[in-house]
């Protein structure tokens, strides 16, 4: 019997209420019972074998949702790795979008409302650059991650943009830019989000509209990080900080079958805090933060949204000659040997790599040769079509 993580146990126990009280959409349910049944044999394996010794192992299948805390870390190191082959070797300066507490409500109702916060970050950051000389058109690069969490796991939506000091224009010179106008980025941000969301809702949104100018006369709130000032630092910060999980498995400290207990530091003032929920309001707090299906949480823009021969003389931050070495860093066994020093595959009893056997999904045992013909149908069928 395999074990679960606390958050597996907590889902799990509270499964059938989740299922007929809450009764969330299909796509959440979806996710929520593969992450109950991440790494569990008796929904998919695989069996490798040693042909010197004949020892045995079994490897569970993962679920591969978003949503479970060890596939979402896997899933965010390979996103991770996807931006970073985009950078350019130069400073980045990491901003955060955020909106007023009144309009979050918008956002949790209509979740397809959150791709105004992508278009008015885009359409603010491309003005500002095309302000430094409109006849030369300086593009910057960007990448807008959505965050819908604060640390206390609540509904806070809010753009994450990692940004190019620097904008390259049409004829090919690189414009280093170092002082960023947050004055107009916030008034900027402000207007932009309000006629995105005014198009979408229509009429009925004028009144909050209003209010919202009234109340934040100096714009809605952009901050800076600090800036990125070498390749490294920012692949790391990517890693890092733009593609963490809703909450890390760590971070629960105690579950009772009836109370959920996790700490978190407080953005404000970075005050530790421990925070006791009722289970159900803790799932509550979590599920609101699946995307829906399909939906982009990474957006590209300006430099990393183009394809075009004159971005061809860019430095990269990771030559596209190193793609392949670090592409490797995130297959299962190359992983698990860089992050626990061990290999996977290696027999424990003579040290030697181990074959794969069979494999089996939904309780049924899958034909090696089954899988290699689907394989290789697929593949001829696209050199056909091709």
């Amino acid at each position: 019997m395999y074990k679960k993580n606390i958050l597996q146990t907590i889902f799990s126990d509270h499964f059938e209420y989740i299922q007929y009280a809450l009764r969330p959409g299909k796509n959440v349910m979806d996710n929520i019972k593969r992450m109950i049944h991440c790494h569990d044999p008796s929904y998919g394996q695989a069996v490798y074998g040693c042909p010197h010794c004949g020892k045995l192992k079994s490897v569970p299948f993962s679920c591969k949702s978003r949503f479970c805390p060890s596939c979402g870390n896997m899933y965010n190191q390979k996103r991770a790795f996807r931006m970073s082959c985009k950078l350019i070797s130069c400073n980045h300066r990491h901003c955060v979008f955020t909106i007023p507490e009144e309009l979050r409500i918008y956002f949790l109702k209509d979740h397809s409302l959150l791709n105004c916060l992508f278009h008015a970050v885009r359409d603010v950051v491309l003005r500002m650059f095309s302000k430094l000389n409109k006849t030369e058109n300086f593009t910057p690069g960007f990448i807008c991650v959505l965050h819908s969490f604060g640390r206390d796991l609540k509904w806070n939506p809010h753009i994450h943009c990692l940004l190019s000091e620097g904008g390259f224009s049409d004829d090919g010179f690189w414009r280093h830019v170092s002082h960023f106008n947050y004055s107009y980025l916030r008034n900027a941000f402000r207007t932009a989000l309000l006629n995105e969301m005014h198009s979408k809702i229509g009429p009925s949104f004028k009144k909050i509209k209003s209010k919202c100018y009234n109340d934040h006369k100096q714009g809605f709130y952009v901050y800076a990080k600090p800036n990125l000032s070498d390749s490294k630092t920012v692949i790391k910060y990517i890693g890092r900080y733009l593609g963490r999980p809703v909450i890390a498995t760590s971070r629960i400290d105690n579950y009772d079958g009836d109370t959920v207990t996790f700490h978190y530091n407080r953005h404000e003032d970075n005050k530790y805090i421990v925070e006791t929920l009722p289970a159900i309001d803790f799932i509550k707090r979590l599920i609101r933060h699946i995307p829906e299906k399909h939906f982009k949480m990474i957006r590209y823009g300006g430099l990393y949204a183009r394809h075009r021969k004159t971005d061809e003389k860019l430095y990269r931050a990771i030559s596209k000659s190193k793609h392949r070495i670090y592409r490797s860093f995130n297959q299962w066994r190359t992983a698990i040997l860089s992050s626990f020093g061990y290999d996977p595959l290696e027999c424990p009893n003579c040290k030697q790599k181990m074959e794969l056997l069979e494999l089996y999904y939904n309780h049924k045992r899958v034909s090696l040769e089954e899988l290699y013909e689907r394989a290789m149908s697929k593949s001829f069928g696209k050199r056909s079509s091709a």
